[in-house]
């Protein structure tokens, strides 16, 4: 039966029954990570690192947990860390942003929730990616908006192109966009050149830009750009998740237009009172752990050299351009039309967990993998000899 068909809404007036808005799929990569438990089991599945924070954050919240009550703070977050966020935007990308247009969020993932009720209402449409990041097309649909896929093809480095998004924006189909550089599942990066396009094709359609900017930091052949400098207007997403290792911490970050400050802070005030203070604490003392972030870095940066090498000799040697994150995306055509059986497989087999493409994309995701290298190097050898072994059995 289709999903909100006129018998599943009869029935809910009736039963005691889940809401039709509930009715989303799964976020696969969680339900393999649940299911990929054991001591020999390798995880190359989950998009996390495998360090932990940073020294300087885990001593900073060691002392002031021990003096403070940790209470609530504003809901746009401590002053100091808006301020320091603020800061890194002229440090990284010679960008003036003032702290009162930095909103501090539950993660990310809080981010496109408030960006979304923020800009949007329900029925409207929201390009995106395809492949792309699974949660976006499920919160944009528990929240009664309409996906439109940009197609990310092979033929043009799995970015968007601008051509697509003008067609989807000034259609009226859709009313923003949503993407991102480094991209997941991909890890493949927009030229400066790219982005211009992109972010101008929005302006032109008078369309909301929102720029996920989450695996800033993790770039191997140059930094990424932002999208405020092409756009002041242009909503930004990032997190301390993934360069600064701080995924449990659910802590991250957002810029928006000053006008838009408001508009947000209500929201936020309402859906979350305000973010977790001890997260705050640690995420400001993070700005101050470069030296060990890159550390962290270079062991990616060593994954990803060995991997490119080796799982071409498993098999898997049509890859997307890896320019960032710690993804490879393979198209596996040769060896399956169903991912999600093929994962499993795998990971009872070898020990291996990878991510099914069907999490990234619900057309083509049946030919594709995700392998994600932020382990440790050991690990992503182990993982590869097994791989090949297996392909290759």
């Amino acid at each position: 039966m289709r999903k909100g068909a006129p018998e599943l809404q009869a029935a809910s007036r009736d039963l005691l029954a889940p809401s039709l808005r509930s009715a989303i799929d799964a976020f696969v990569v969680m339900d393999v990570m649940r299911e990929a438990t054991g001591v020999d089991i390798i995880h190359m599945e989950v998009g996390q690192p495998g360090t932990p924070a940073p020294r300087i954050v885990r001593e900073a919240i060691a002392r002031e947990t021990g003096r403070s009550a940790l209470g609530y703070t504003d809901a746009l977050g401590l002053p100091a860390l808006r301020e320091r966020i603020a800061q890194h935007y002229g440090e990284a990308y010679h960008v003036d942003v003032s702290p009162g247009r930095v909103v501090v969020t539950t993660g990310s993932s809080a981010g496109f929730i408030l960006a979304f009720l923020a800009l949007l209402d329900a029925g409207d449409g929201i390009a995106l990616p395809q492949p792309g990041y699974p949660c976006y097309r499920q919160i944009a649909r528990v929240l009664g908006l309409k996906p439109v896929y940009l197609p990310a093809r092979a033929s043009s480095r799995f970015a968007p192109s601008a051509e697509d998004l003008s067609r989807a924006l000034s259609s009226g189909a859709a009313r923003a966009v949503l993407l991102a550089s480094p991209a997941n599942p991909t890890g493949t990066m927009l030229t400066a050149a790219d982005m211009r396009q992109l972010v101008d094709a929005a302006r032109a359609n008078k369309a909301w830009f929102i720029s996920d900017e989450i695996y800033h930091g993790l770039t191997y052949s140059g930094p990424a750009d932002t999208a405020l400098s092409f756009w002041q207007d242009a909503i930004v997403i990032n997190s301390f998740s993934k360069y600064y290792s701080m995924t449990g911490w659910r802590i991250g970050w957002m810029i928006v237009p000053e006008r838009m400050v408001r508009v947000f802070e209500r929201l936020a005030q309402n859906l979350y009172i305000s973010p977790p203070t001890v997260s705050q604490i640690g995420a400001l003392a993070a700005f101050d752990a470069v030296e060990e972030l890159e550390g962290y870095k270079a062991v990616y940066a060593k994954n990803r050299a060995m991997l490119l090498d080796e799982l071409p000799r498993a098999g898997f040697d049509k890859l997307a351009p890896a320019d960032g994150a710690f993804y490879l995306y393979a198209n596996a055509t040769h060896l399956t039309d169903d991912s999600v059986g093929f994962a499993q497989r795998l990971l009872h087999e070898t020990g291996v967990a990878v991510t099914p493409g069907v999490d990234f994309d619900e057309e083509e995701g049946s030919r594709f993998l995700r392998f994600s290298y932020a382990g440790t190097f050991d690990n992503m050898l182990e993982a590869a000899r097994r791989l090949r072994a297996w392909v290759n059995r």
